[in-house]
């Protein structure tokens, strides 16, 4: 059986290195422009439903880049390189990249679908007002439509997924001293997820939903790629 611990790795792949940066570079951007008058990073670069004033397909990119705040960013970079640096020394960096950014993409897409619904009835209320105030609240921040989505956890768990399938009986300390091995994990991981995206809970600003298509994305292309080579598990 194969023992997965973080501190065991000894270097960083390119790829993996050079995602780290951007999305360090991009942070340090967001605080630069936090509250500048004249450019509003958020609402340029971040994931907005399609019903937004705000939202540009080109979103659907930039936000993976994008992180609410310093354990926002540590803890997704942190898995990552935890199990993102794996899939690189197996896959090679072109292939890790690809995989990475269309379970990013498969992320978004799953994500403002479940949107797209839920954001429905708060339209068909809005196209009952009276035209002025619907300008108004078009606009407004505090319109729910124009809440926007960062972070680069939907690609991760595409990233976790592909890991857990690739190396199932692999050991994951949690909290570097509990071991469980990869699919027990992933699967829970996943079950949480969609329990808690379910629920939907008022106050609940975490986008299971992205996880969860960021995951099954990871686990198809995984299951794709792997589907003529099907011995190779660890």
């Amino acid at each position: 059986m194969t023992e997965f611990r973080p501190g065991g790795f000894q270097m960083i792949p390119p790829v993996i290195k050079n995602l780290v940066i951007a999305n360090v570079l991009v942070f340090i951007a967001q605080q630069v422009f936090a509250n500048n008058p004249y450019f509003d990073f958020n609402n340029t670069f971040a994931l907005h439903d399609v019903h937004s004033v705000y939202f540009r397909p080109y979103q659907l990119v930039t936000y993976l880049f994008m992180h609410g705040g310093v354990d926002h960013i540590f803890f997704n970079m942190f898995a990552l390189w935890m199990f993102g640096s794996i899939l690189e020394n197996v896959w090679g960096g072109k292939r890790f990249l690809i995989f990475y950014m269309l379970c990013g993409l498969g992320s978004a897409l799953f994500h403002l679908v479940v949107l797209y619904n839920e954001m429905a009835p708060v339209m068909n209320t809005l196209h009952l007002l009276p035209l002025d105030q619907q300008q108004d609240l078009l606009y407004s921040p505090n319109f729910r439509v124009n809440e926007a989505t960062i972070g680069a956890s939907g690609a991760v768990f595409g990233c976790l997924a592909a890991f857990g399938y690739l190396f199932p009986n692999s050991l994951i300390y949690l909290y570097f001293f509990v071991p469980i091995k990869a699919k027990w994990f992933v699967l829970a991981y996943a079950a949480m997820e969609l329990f808690l995206g379910v629920r939907n809970s008022a106050g609940d600003s975490v986008a299971h939903w992205a996880h969860l298509g960021g995951a099954l994305v990871g686990l198809i292309l995984v299951i794709y790629w792997n589907k003529t080579n099907k011995r190779n598990f660890y």
